[in-house]
């Protein structure tokens, strides 16, 4: 069967995968880009980059995945909904290349953008989602791509096989939290961290063996 990936997912020193006051001017709140300027800085990211550490955990976002599963606020901005316009933050061409399932109570028709990526939208338990994204994924993985309130139900319902979270060293105080409710996660994972030159900490989570 193939695997459900979290990779790259950032989080501050206090747990928070995005900052609050999320909107369409601010797609993470308050915390701006500081979760991500790890992987802006990388050559993955742009040509010129640095490589290392970073650079090699942020290469395993795209390889073997054959569909993505990603929550209403990283589709869109609080209220996209009312916008039929709205297809995402991403441009015409969005860097999913796969058919992707959104989460939703607000379903509408699928949207198929340039680069093979189609965005398909699901009122859809974490169980029922990755049977559908798996059946998508054509024996590919599935990666569940955030954001933190959606990591953290599948996490929730023991359907992540490995996870990546990238723990930068910013303290957010106030946002959407990853770790909420998951006491005893560790007992679940074999669990290795690595310390980058940025003062990033690359924690992975493998599911243990049985």
């Amino acid at each position: 069967m193939s695997l459900a990936r979290v990779h790259n997912f950032s989080i501050s020193l206090d747990g928070f995968g995005t900052g609050e006051g999320t909107s369409r001017e601010a797609y993470f709140g308050h915390a701006g880009e500081r979760l991500h300027e790890w992987m802006f800085a990388t050559r993955w990211w742009e040509a010129g980059g640095t490589g290392g550490v970073d650079d090699a955990f942020v290469r395993q976002h795209d390889p073997g995945i054959g569909a993505e599963i990603m929550g209403a606020g990283k589709f869109g901005f609080p209220g996209w909904h009312e916008d039929p316009e709205w297809q995402g933050a991403w441009g015409s061409n969005p860097p999913f290349h796969s058919p992707v399932f959104v989460l939703t109570h607000h379903v509408r028709p699928p949207i198929e953008m340039e680069g093979g990526t189609t965005f398909h939208f699901l009122d859809a338990t974490p169980a029922e989602a990755l049977e559908a994204a798996r059946e998508a994924a054509g024996g590919k993985d599935v990666r569940i791509g955030g954001g933190a309130t959606v990591v953290r139900d599948f996490l929730a319902a023991g359907l992540i096989d490995f996870m990546h979270v990238a723990v930068v060293p910013i303290l957010l105080g106030r946002g959407v939290r990853l770790w909420d409710g998951l006491e005893g996660l560790e007992g679940r994972f074999k669990i290795e961290a690595t310390s980058s030159p940025g003062n990033v900490t690359h924690l992975t989570f493998t599911r243990a063996s049985e």
